[in-house]
């Protein structure tokens, strides 16, 4: 019998996401650049419906036609030259798919090449690390839709499920599903950040010890804050090491790394002038976070405030952290979600946004019950500009955003930096000033460059000699 479908890249993801098919029904040929992740995973799955192969063109005519071969390889050049040791050996119709963290302008680029060949390709969107690929994924998958249903019965299949639904929706055309991701992982930072910031106010103002830190996220794990990364916090805060048996978190370095999606989402937003100021101060911080040795200088030398001891009654702060971070979240999934909207008004891409914050509550890092109602907003008005705007989140923001003033001037006041919480209030206050101070910064750029500017009470363009 040949197979059904082929998997290039055995690394965790890759291998994870074959044992997945497998378990799924699917006859999944592997193949890995190098032979000795091929006989690993064979070794220690035997009984699976996975067959190993360890060249190209043998790998190739194992699948049944059309071929569909799933790539999980590092994105960049190699995805390129897997690509270019496929395509001798394919034939009209054989689908390729990308599911590794490629930028979408480079899956829009190669599925062009790829078409003019008559060979389809997909860029696949893939969210739940190792976990996630193995028992149940979220998936966007972009290209043509008519190329996706091909694959749809596997996709669907191998996705998380999420009250029977599977975590796997078309999402547009050429590089679109890559897209989607790249956001996805911009909000993913965002999200984190203000957690990380959440728990420090907790721990250094409140003066809370870690365990019960980790029962307040476990508790605000059971309401409307309830996702993965909040219950993931609180397994974190109670690990303990092993050899020490201090708290894990406390021995760990703080320098942050990043993979590139996240600064991929700004440089997008800033190209094509989308706010997604959390998104990039939350990427800020981890590069900031790479300055160990200067920051501890810094420390010695540079002045803070002066802070006399205040009693802050434990109760009520701690809901106003909750309220403010359940704020800075609902900022940040409205930036996520403009860049979105706007991204695909550009490129007429028709992101089905109901859909998207739906497969994002199984599989995905930032699963959450908070999709839910990002899911109703857009179902209840689907040109929704902002999801600030949306009834619900009117009501939310009203009630909340004292809690995010409050906790923002309590750490400024403190000498703490809360980067993306306090980008959350900037954004939000910005956002619902009528009128601004941009019109000193036109008359400005029209002094020294004679920009021009728009007039209040009459139409047109208008340049005043400032002398």
């Amino acid at each position: 019998m040949s197979n059904t479908i082929g998997v290039i890249g055995l690394g965790v993801m890759g291998s994870s996401i074959a044992l997945n098919m497998a378990s799924k029904g699917e006859q999944v040929a592997i193949y890995n650049y190098t032979r000795d992740l091929t006989d690993q995973l064979v070794k220690n799955h035997e009984d699976e419906q996975i067959r190993p192969y360890y060249d190209v063109e043998s790998f190739v005519q194992s699948l049944q036609s059309p071929r569909k071969i799933f790539l999980m390889v590092t994105a960049g050049a190699v995805v390129d030259t897997v690509i270019s040791s496929l395509v001798p050996y394919l034939e009209l119709g054989d689908i390729i798919m990308d599911g590794g963290n490629s930028n979408y302008e480079d899956t829009a680029r190669r599925y062009d090449e790829l078409k003019s060949k008559g060979i389809d390709y997909l860029g696949i969107g893939v969210s739940g690390g190792e976990e996630g690929a193995l028992k149940g994924p979220s998936l966007m998958p972009g290209g043509e839709k008519e190329v996706y249903e091909k694959v749809a019965p596997i996709l669907t299949k191998i996705a998380a499920q999420v009250e029977g639904d599977p975590c796997c929706v078309y999402i547009g055309p050429k590089g679109a599903g890559h897209f989607v991701k790249m956001v996805h992982n911009g909000i993913e930072y965002a999200d984190m950040q203000l957690i990380a910031e959440a728990y420090t106010f907790l721990r250094r103002k409140l003066h809370i010890p870690l365990h019960e830190i980790a029962d307040i996220f476990e508790e605000w794990n059971q309401g409307e804050l309830k996702s993965y990364l909040i219950e993931i916090t609180a397994d974190i805060l109670r690990k303990k090491d092993e050899k020490t048996g201090l708290p894990l978190v406390d021995l760990i370095l703080d320098k942050t790394g990043q993979n590139g999606t996240g600064k991929w989402t700004s440089i997008q937003a800033i190209d094509n002038g989308i706010p997604v100021s959390i998104i990039t101060e939350s990427l800020f911080a981890r590069y900031l976070s790479h300055a160990k040795e200067e920051r501890i200088y810094a420390g010695t030398v540079l002045a803070g405030p002066e802070i006399a001891e205040n009693d802050l009654e434990k109760k009520v702060w701690i809901e106003h952290v909750r309220q403010a971070l359940y704020m800075g979240k609902i900022c940040a999934y409205a930036q996520g979600f403009t860049q979105y909207k706007m991204t695909s008004e550009l490129n007429d891409w028709n992101l089905p946004l109901k859909d998207i914050s739906l497969i994002f509550r199984g599989g995905c890092i930032i699963r959450a019950e908070f999709l839910n109602t990002i899911s109703k907003a857009y179902a209840a008005q689907a040109t929704t500009a902002n999801l600030l705007v949306a009834p619900y989140f009117v009501g939310k923001t009203k009630d909340y955003q004292v809690g995010l003033r409050k906790v923002i001037a309590e750490s400024v006041m403190s000498g703490m930096s809360f980067p993306a919480l306090s980008a959350s209030l900037t954004y939000y206050d910005s956002y619902r000033t009528g009128q601004s101070s941009a019109n000193l910064l036109q008359a400005q750029r029209d002094y020294f460059g004679a920009h021009t500017y728009e007039r209040t009470d009459v139409k047109g363009s208008f340049h005043t000699d400032w002398k």
